[in-house]
């Protein structure tokens, strides 16, 4: 299936069976649609479409609603990010968002086309002179609310994130309530 979605700056593909060129084996369920892909243009109202696309894989994979609502709290924090910090509210520049699934584990992969940043040098927002501060926790968010949390850099520039979650945990952030 794809979708153009808002004024061709968007695209939405989703290969069901087939995940990367791999064929569907055992350890992928058939509640897992494949991977989906959205470019989106980098605009904050994008990030309601990430949402909806979230809430259909959460339907999909039979994912409870307190843990799609900490994983939708760090998604929303990631694509924000990207939009802001990764492409400077540029629209048009894109945001990648890719959703994959297999066994217990789901993907969210977050890319920007901007010039990358290096995440150890963002200010700890539990430090004294930074608990006042009104912004800079989203990527603490995205590492509590997370189980596995990577950063790298595109092949062509921009940031990747790569944010993992065991489905298998149940609980509010990394599984505290299992």
């Amino acid at each position: 299936m794809r979708a153009q979605l808002s004024r061709g700056k968007a695209s939405l593909q989703v290969v069901p069976g087939l995940r990367e060129g791999r064929e569907l084996t055992n350890e992928m369920t058939t509640t897992s649609p494949g991977p989906i892909v959205l470019w989106l243009a980098s605009r904050y109202e994008n990030i309601e479409l990430v949402q909806a696309a979230l809430s259909h894989v959460c339907k999909q994979r039979v994912i409870d609603s307190e843990m799609e609502h900490w994983i939708g709290m760090a998604l929303r924090e990631a694509v924000a990010n990207a939009v802001k910090h990764g492409n400077r509210l540029d629209p048009d520049k894109r945001v990648l968002v890719k959703f994959d699934g297999v066994g217990n584990d789901l993907t969210i992969v977050i890319g920007d086309e901007g010039g990358g940043f290096d995440p150890e040098r963002v200010s700890d927002p539990l430090a004294p002179e930074n608990q006042m501060k009104t912004s800079g926790r989203g990527i603490f968010y995205i590492r509590t609310f997370m189980d596995d949390v990577a950063f790298s850099r595109g092949e062509s520039g921009g940031t990747i994130l790569t944010m993992r979650k065991d489905l298998s945990k149940r609980g509010n952030a990394k599984g505290e309530n299992e």
